[in-house]
């Protein structure tokens, strides 16, 4: 029977966190560099993996430090309060942790042994091109004499953390079957390339892309049937993103505290003699500091939600865990249309507590709107707040399972 990471007294959060917070406040000494030189943290995400950053939900009877999600989610929020990318480039891994920890089977001891080791996955899911929407392209097939061996061909984008990562959490179709599967890809092989492509204008470092896959070879054992997938992954996905849009508030705090703090100059109709003491300046920094809170308070509610939906998963009843992963999903949601918005007006008014010296690209301070808006811009929040709504009118239950590409033809 799987080990159970609930909440408990022998896993301090503050004493948990202490263990990262050097690799934190070396992470964010870099961060702006590194964005403007586009220098993919491979070395940071590394170092974050040695420490044993992947393995904080594994239970600590199986070698990991047992973090309950919303303890997780409050280490993803200062990670991305040092630097949001990583937190982005770390999602798929922290989504497989997930899914292995409610799994059964002799696999799932092998998969905890290796996130202790620092082993990390990256996310290969979207198809790329003209697909269908619902279709997948991406296929693997058993190869000829080996039973207990595939191939997967295909071509994947928004392969978000794939470059850092040993292993390839891959959407597929099974070619013999039909079947839609997650294709486990040993990344350390020939057949397996990634291109650091993604160009937009935020969050550029998170070694998001395109994957191909030519001839890759997967073990059995490692295609994995995607209907026993754990069942709160959409919403866990989101919470991560939750997760990036509060650090950009608190590291937009940080960044712009300091610039007010040392500035020297003021301006004849201010209203003292220092900025670090006009009390408008004061007020910009607080109301976006109190937003910085708003949205860490959101996470830790929709994080709780995510935890019951993981504890149900043990509970052996089929009628609450439904329940219990409506309400997850529903509740990430809710927070993604807030925080959306409380992230993207919170690092752009934040602003007004600086002068025309602010907007310095050498300052580099606008990356955390341009970060915040576009993990604001994944999974559009306005069909999640119909969604919401529907539920709110009709109690229809949100969908859990989505997918894209194009429209069918008709």
């Amino acid at each position: 029977m799987p080990t159970v990471s609930t909440p408990s007294t022998d896993v301090d959060y503050e004493v948990l966190a202490a263990r990262f917070r050097p690799l934190f406040a070396s992470i964010a000494a870099d961060a702006s560099a590194r964005e403007q030189d586009h220098r993919l943290p491979y070395i940071e995400i590394k170092q974050l993996a040695a420490a044993g950053f992947g393995a904080l939900r594994v239970p600590v009877a199986d070698g990991g430090s047992g973090a309950t999600l919303p303890q997780l989610f409050r280490l993803l929020t200062e990670l991305a309060a040092a630097d949001s990318n990583i937190p982005q480039a770390l999602r798929g891994h922290f989504a497989f942790v997930e899914d292995r920890l409610v799994s059964t089977g002799d696999q799932r001891a092998v998969w905890l042994a290796r996130f202790v080791a620092g082993d990390l996955v990256g996310n290969s899911w979207t198809e790329i091109g003209a697909v269908t929407v619902g279709e997948v392209n991406t296929k693997v097939r058993p190869l000829d004499g080996q039973p207990d061996r595939f191939q997967v061909n295909g071509t994947k984008f928004y392969s978000t953390g794939s470059i850092f990562a040993d292993w390839i959490d891959t959407y597929a179709q099974r070619s013999d079957t039909g079947a839609h599967v997650i294709a486990v890809v040993n990344a350390h092989q020939p057949g397996v390339t990634h291109g650091d492509d993604w160009d937009g204008f935020g969050q550029r470092t998170t070694g998001s892309g395109t994957s191909t896959f030519v001839d890759a070879v997967v073990d059995a054992e490692n295609v994995i049937d995607f209907s026993t997938r754990f069942r709160y992954q959409t919403a866990f996905y989101q919470a991560v993103l939750l997760a990036v849009l509060a650090g950009s508030i608190q590291a937009a705090v940080r960044e712009v505290s300091t610039e007010v703090r040392n500035r020297t100059r003021i301006f004849s109709h201010g209203n003292t003699n220092s900025f670090a003491t006009d009390p408008q300046i004061l007020q910009v920094v607080g109301e976006a500091s109190a937003q910085g809170f708003a949205a860490a308070a959101t996470l830790e509610s929709a994080a709780r939600a995510l935890q019951a939906a993981y504890d149900a998963a043990f509970l052996g009843d089929e009628v609450e865990e439904e329940h219990l992963n409506d309400v997850a999903e529903l509740q990430t949601a809710q927070a993604q249309v807030v925080l959306s918005e409380l992230a993207t007006r919170a690092t752009s008014t934040v602003f007004n507590a600086l002068a025309a010296s602010g907007v310095s690209t050498s300052k580099n301070i606008d990356r955390h709107w341009r970060n915040a808006r576009t993990a604001a811009n994944h999974n559009p929040w306005v069909f999640k707040a119909r969604i919401v709504g529907d539920f709110e009118v009709t109690g229809a239950q949100p969908p859990r399972i989505w997918s894209i590409g194009a429209a069918p033809v008709t």
